[in-house]
This record gives structure tokens, C-alpha cells and sequence, in this order.
């Protein structure tokens, strides 16, 4: 039940550490014991800023996903995507990269060839999306929208990127299949912006500088659900946070890599990428040899 209380105990999700492999740890807010979803969002990553050095191995090998749809920003860095579907991108800061699991995909982000030899900093979002039950098997798919695409706005004293969905009369190119909202929102430094309701459900994450609601601060790695108007405020710093909404399309089951609203379809999308069998759609990707075996449940 809401209250009044912008920090009610219900409203702020705490981040968790979950190790990817190779040592490269990212900050987990969805799903958490409080909530599994925020609108369509069921998965949040937040990841970096991490120096990337050319001895370190944090290669994601192919692997397996159903029945949801991936949202990949960057803020620094950059990451190359393959997929079984032929998509070779090369995922850089501002854009935003939608891959559609639909009844199977099979992907691996990796350390592009070219900066094999190179130090940089990589620092993002990984999302994942409910998708409505009656488009959960649909063909899989892949589409870049690149960072010039994305309308940028000034709303009060926010620069917003609308990334996905539609704000302050502004609409992103990037067609998601139910209605969902994610905003790139900068304060300068020591102002004051209205945060008004814009989806059904809607939360904010700081990813730079420290960001106050109604007067008090939001811990760094905590997300807040926001179910009234609110005054955002930035401190002696420019901050930077991201709104993600939508509508909620119910409860998920979940398991690594695998979304459906019915349990066993995802112990036969378990057992089709165990036995190789690639007839969800699940084949391997081109140039690629490795694949993640399936983790024991």
C-alpha cells in the first residue's frame, strides 16, 4: 500500500553484488525480495564504472534467452554483440540496443578485436523487459538505435534523453510491445526539477552525482519507486539518474536466463540448450566455438 512517504521501506530497493565471471561484479536492483518488476522491468544491471585493461577477460560466451526483450546503454566503454540471428554491433555510449528473445535467441557480448589491446572504462545498464504472454514466443529479433536517433529535451532545468517511450511531448524511435517508459535525465549543479507521474509504475536510479528527492538523499545503488509527484534536486555536482516505467504485465517466472509466464516452458528451453538442440531457435552463434552450459538449479 503507498503512503506519503517518498522513502517508505516499500519504495527503495537495495542493489546486490552478482559476479558475472572473471571477477567483473555489477549491482543488481531487479528482481528483489521487495518487488520483481517496476512496469515491464524485471531485470536491472548496473555495471562500472570498471577499468577495462587489456590482461582482463569479462567475455559473456554465448548464451540462451526466451520470452523477454534486453535493453543494453552505455554510458562509457564499448561492447560487440553477436547473435545466432547474424547481428554483429558494436554497442557504444547513448545508444540503446533492443534484442527481442521472443521464443529463442542465442547472443555473447565480448572485448571488440579492435580494442583488445586498449584500457578504457566501461560503465552501464543492462535491462530486461517483461513482454506481454500473448508475444512471448514471437520470432526473435535484434535493432540498434544509435545515440544521434534519441531525442535529447530540456524540461525545467533536466536534460532528458528519452530512450524509450514518450515524455514531454518527446517520443524515442525504439518500439518496445507494451508501453514502457526509460529516460536519461542530467541536473546541473544545485537546482531543482518536478518529477511529475508518467507511467503506471516508475522508479528512479542515480548513476552520477548525488541525487535528493523531496529534500533527502538517495543512497548511490538504491533504487526508488516514485508513485507521486516529487522534487528532484542535485548537490554541488551535476547529477544524472535514469527513470524506468511502464505498465506491469504481471508476474514472471524467472530462471538465468529464461522469462515466461508459464514455468514449463522454461524447463523445456532448460532441456533444448542442454541436449544443443537448436530447434527454439537456439543455435549457435557465427564465428563463435564456446557456449555457457546450463548452471545446475
Amino acid at each position: 500500500m503507498s503512503t506519503n512517504d517518498p522513502f517508505d521501506p516499500a519504495k527503495v530497493l537495495k542493489a546486490h553484488g552478482k559476479d558475472l565471471g572473471g571477477g567483473f561484479v555489477v549491482s543488481r536492483l531487479l528482481p528483489s525480495a521487495k518487488r520483481q518488476a517496476v512496469g515491464p522491468f524485471i531485470f536491472f544491471d548496473h555495471f562500472g564504472p570498471v577499468t577495462v585493461k587489456p590482461e582482463d577477460n569479462h567475455d559473456v560466451r554465448p548464451h540462451p534467452h526466451i520470452g523477454l526483450a534486453t535493453l543494453t546503454y552505455l554510458f562509457d566503454g564499448v561492447i560487440l554483440h553477436r547473435d545466432n540471428l547474424g547481428y554483429t554491433q558494436r554497442i557504444e555510449p547513448g545508444a540503446i540496443n533492443l534484442m527481442i528473445a521472443g521464443n529463442g535467441i542465442v547472443h555473447s557480448e565480448r572485448k571488440p578485436e579492435e580494442q583488445k589491446n586498449d584500457t578504457y572504462v566501461n560503465h552501464g545498464l543492462q535491462l530486461w523487459l517483461a513482454v506481454p504472454e500473448d508475444k512471448e514466443k514471437i520470432s526473435a529479433s535484434f535493432s540498434h538505435t544509435p545515440a544521434s536517433a534519441i531525442p535529447e529535451i530540456t524540461n525545467g532545468n533536466a536534460t532528458i534523453r528519452v530512450l524509450v517511450g514518450s515524455a514531454f511531448g518527446a517520443s524515442s524511435p525504439v518500439a518496445t510491445l507494451s508501453p514502457t517508459l526509460y529516460l536519461d535525465i542530467q541536473l546541473p549543479p544545485n537546482s531543482q526539477w518536478q518529477l511529475p507521474i508518467l507511467a503506471d509504475e516508475q522508479a528512479i536510479y542515480p548513476i552520477e552525482g548525488e541525487v535528493f528527492v523531496a529534500g533527502e538523499a538517495l543512497g548511490s545503488h538504491t533504487m526508488l519507486v516514485i508513485d507521486q509527484e516529487q522534487i528532484i534536486s542535485s548537490g554541488d555536482q551535476p547529477s544524472r539518474f535514469v527513470l524506468i516505467g511502464g505498465q506491469a504485465l504481471g508476474h514472471r517466472f524467472m530462471w538465468w536466463n529464461f522469462v515466461a509466464s508459464r514455468k514449463e516452458v522454461i524447463d523445456a528451453a532448460a532441456l533444448a540448450w542442454e541436449a544443443g538442440d537448436s530447434a527454439l531457435g537456439m543455435g549457435q552463434v557465427p564465428r563463435e566455438v564456446e557456449r555457457i552450459p546450463l548452471p545446475k538449479r
